[in-house]
C-alpha cells in the first residue's frame, strides 16, 4: 500500500496502463483543435439505495467533479440544434459502510440540444476506476466498473447550468454473478466556458 492515500501498488499499475491505452487509442493531432472544454461540473447524489429496481446491500453517496471535453464528431442545423459527441471525466469520492474510494472515470457521450451547451441531452457508456471494491456487505467485484450514464441539462444563470445525472456502476458480471453495481441519481451544477 501507498500509506499516503491508501492505494494498493496493483491499482496505481492498472491505472497507468489505462492511461497509456487512452493516449494510444485518442484522436490524431488533426482533431486536436476539435477537443477543447466545454463545461465544468460539480455533482452530489440524491437518491435512495436503489440497483435498477433492487435495493442494494448498502447506501453509498458520491460527490465528484467533471470536465466536459467536445469531441470533432457533430451535426447542428443553422437554427443552433442538433446532435454532438463528447468525453466526460470526472473524479470523486464514493463512501459506502464507513469506507471511502476515489473513483476515476472517462464516458464518452452522444449529446442532444443546442450546439451552445445551454440545453442538453447525453447519453455514454464507459469505465471507471475504483481505489475499493468492497463495501461491507457490498462487492463491486473488482477496481474496473462500466460505467453507464443519461443526463439533461438546462441554463440557470448565464454560463451557469442545473442538471440531473443518472449514473450506473457495474462489472456486468464480469468478475462473477455475486457481484452488485450501483445506481446514483445525482443534481449536476455546470458552468459552461
Amino acid at each position: 500500500m501507498l500509506p499516503a492515500i491508501g492505494f494498493p501498488h496493483h491499482f496505481i499499475s492498472f491505472g497507468l496502463l489505462l492511461i497509456i491505452i487512452c493516449f494510444l487509442l485518442a484522436p490524431n493531432l488533426s482533431y486536436s483543435e476539435n477537443l477543447r472544454l466545454q463545461s465544468l461540473s460539480m455533482r452530489v447524489r440524491l437518491s435512495e439505495k436503489t440497483l435498477l429496481g433492487e435495493d442494494a446491500p448498502e447506501d453509498f453517496e458520491e460527490y465528484d467533479v467533471s470536465a466536459n471535453f467536445g469531441l470533432p464528431w457533430k451535426s447542428y442545423s443553422t437554427s443552433g440544434w442538433g446532435m454532438g459527441t463528447r468525453l466526460m471525466g470526472s473524479t470523486g469520492i464514493l463512501r459506502g459502510s464507513g469506507k471511502n474510494a476515489l473513483v476515476v472515470s472517462l464516458i464518452p457521450e452522444l449529446t442532444l440540444g443546442s450546439e451552445d451547451g445551454r440545453f442538453t441531452l447525453d447519453l455514454g457508456a464507459g469505465g471507471a476506476l475504483f481505489s475499493r471494491h468492497r463495501f461491507g456487505t457490498q462487492d463491486f467485484g473488482g477496481p474496473f466498473q462500466f460505467a453507464l450514464t443519461l443526463g439533461v441539462g438546462v441554463p440557470l444563470y448565464k454560463n451557469l447550468g442545473l442538471g440531473y445525472r443518472f449514473l450506473h456502476y457495474s462489472d456486468a458480471g464480469v468478475n462473477g454473478s455475486d457481484t452488485t453495481g450501483a445506481d446514483f441519481h445525482m443534481i449536476e451544477f455546470s458552468h459552461r466556458l
